[in-house]
């Protein structure tokens, strides 16, 4: 994926017991349910803000919670294994 980079953020907002299983090696966890009590940290982190779940329709919902508080930089990775697919 042409977009990660040294400044990009990796979220992965599947819950805490998903992220243990398995998740991208830089990734940070912030499950879907917290995103927008967590705003303020989104806007602290390196853009852009590549955002997944286990098939994109979480991460999909994270990325819009994300452009309506005004983070213009999120994009919705997919799932795990499509990111991990587009980062070879």
């Amino acid at each position: 994926m042409e977009l990660i980079n040294d400044n990009t953020t990796i979220v992965d907002v599947r819950t805490p017991e998903e992220y243990a299983v398995e998740h991208i090696p830089s990734a940070i966890n912030i499950p879907l349910d917290q995103v927008a009590q967590r705003i303020n940290e989104f806007k602290e982190m390196p853009q852009p803000i590549i955002v997944y779940c286990r098939s994109g329709n979480r991460s999909g919902i994270a990325v819009s919670i994300l452009k309506q508080n005004g983070i213009a930089d999120a994009v919705n990775g997919g799932g795990l294994n499509d990111l991990k697919q587009n980062m070879k």
